[in-house]
């Protein structure tokens, strides 16, 4: 019996990092497992192609979709270290109080 390739485990991983990324870019503990599992189900139908049925470009598009959000969540998460370790968050912090009074104003 053939083993198939399916790729929503990983379409659904990376987009799920991909949302948590706002969160101080903690989205790389859903996308980086995501980006190991397709490496790893492209060579293992890379060294046993009879094993496997289903389209091997599709998993590397999935692959590829998981390493830039992973990418994307690690500059995030060295963009929020920077901040914590400079003290620049008090600025922030100062901004989105502004933010949060200006849409109660509108509202």
């Amino acid at each position: 019996m053939k083993k198939s390739l399916n790729t929503t485990l990983i379409y659904v991983l990376s987009i799920l990092g991909l949302l948590c990324c706002c969160f101080a870019g903690l989205g790389f503990l859903l996308s980086g497992p995501a980006y190991l599992i397709a490496n790893k189900k492209l060579k293992e139908a890379q060294l046993n192609p009879d094993d496997y049925e289903g389209n091997a470009n599709s998993m590397e598009t999935a692959k590829t979709v998981a390493l830039v959000i992973l990418i994307i969540n690690v500059l995030y998460l060295l963009y929020t270290i920077y901040i914590l370790a400079t003290g620049d968050i008090s600025e922030v912090q100062e901004e989105w109080r502004k933010m949060m009074e200006e849409i109660n104003q509108s509202a």
